[in-house]
């Protein structure tokens, strides 16, 4: 009788528990111009439905920054991937995330070490820094 009740307790343990689902941002997705950037440079995200996207920023009709982002899992974790700013690609792990908002972070990074990327109304922000500062972007989402 013990081995069915602690058969029976198994069972009803590992069937409450629930697979940790990661819920992937997908409110990044569209076209955003920065709103706060210097008068000469405009600034932009660009997020595909299946996030991933490109960052770039023009100074006239010259590109000056690019990169390459994606929302990708790596054993079961949520990673923020930044191509084409450094040699190799610079992964930051999902910390905390919302329904609107996640932070990721990679303490090995020089800068940043940590991106806070939320939506606030209609807007999407970002926040990026180290342990000495930071820069936030406003973007407003571009209409077609």
């Amino acid at each position: 009788m013990r081995y069915y009740l602690f058969i029976l307790t198994c069972i009803l343990f590992f069937s409450c528990q629930t697979k940790k689902k990661n819920n992937k941002p997908n409110w990044l997705f569209g076209k955003w111009e920065r709103i706060n950037e210097k008068p000469d440079k405009s600034t932009f995200d660009f997020w595909n439905k299946d996030l991933t996207g490109i960052g770039f920023t023009l100074k006239e009709s010259d590109t000056i920054f690019k990169e390459t982002m994606s929302i990708v899992t790596i054993e079961d974790t949520l990673h923020l991937k930044i191509e084409g700013v450094n040699d190799t690609p610079t992964l930051f792990k999902f910390t905390k995330q919302t329904d609107s908002s996640f932070v990721c972070e990679n303490e090995q990074n020089e800068f940043p070490k940590k991106i806070y990327y939320y939506k606030e109304n209609k807007q999407l922000k970002c926040k990026i820094s180290n342990d000495k500062f930071s820069i936030d972007f406003v973007f407003n989402k571009i209409k077609h």
